[in-house]
């Protein structure tokens, strides 16, 4: 049995790796290490998430996924979620979350019965399930305010939409001055073609005709 730890975190901005001395040390209370991290900064939202189908790829039968919380795995609406536990299922893939104590058992093998451990499954899956639904509604909750509070500040003329983070496109500005490449840039500052691009064009003077 190996255990894989998956960290996320939704935004650029957020640290995925908060998390990871936690787990660590979480693992390590019941005698064991984790074989591999998988991190990212994606939304919970989406099932199609490239560490996470990465995860899923190399995990052999019955390995196990460590996460923080059941919303770093999945915000997912139910179909989503549906399609994401048959992929853990296929695998016999274990999820084990530090909020979720019945998922314990998955680390302490040979210490129950056999229909201990039947009813403790029984029970976790639905707990699983409990808290993916607590999560997806977390997220559309929040979702809806934000949307809310966008249409009243449009209402009242005070909506302007999202700032430009001018200190990151400064720094893309001077990266670009001194000659590095789009690739590098994009490793750099964790920032799309797109806005390089937007920055380039920005920064050339216009040229004016006689």
């Amino acid at each position: 049995m190996f255990i894989r730890a998956y960290l996320r975190a939704s935004t650029k901005e957020q640290d995925a790796n908060r998390a990871k001395d936690e787990l660590i040390a979480f693992a390590r209370e019941y005698g064991h290490k984790i074989a591999a991290f998988y991190t990212e900064n994606e939304s919970g939202a989406k099932l199609e998430r490239p560490q996470l189908m990465q995860l899923i790829d190399d995990a052999s039968d019955g390995d196990v996924i460590l996460v923080e919380q059941i919303d770093r795995l999945a915000r997912l609406n139910q179909a989503d979620w549906d399609t994401l536990k048959r992929k853990l299922s296929a695998k016999r893939l274990s999820v084990v979350s530090k909020e979720l104590p019945t998922s314990y058992m998955a680390l302490q093998q040979g210490n129950s019965s056999e229909f201990m451990e039947s009813v403790l499954r029984a029970i976790n899956d639905m707990l699983l399930d409990m808290l993916a639904a607590i999560a997806r509604k977390d997220y559309e909750d929040r979702r809806n305010r934000q949307m809310q509070g966008i249409a009243r500040a449009k209402a009242q003329g005070k909506y302007k939409g999202r700032g430009k983070d001018m200190e990151k496109r400064k720094i893309i500005a001077s990266l670009l001055k001194s000659g590095h490449s789009y690739s590098d840039i994009q490793q750099t500052v964790k920032c799309s073609r797109q806005l390089i691009a937007e920055v380039s064009k920005a920064s050339k003077p216009i040229s004016s005709s006689i």
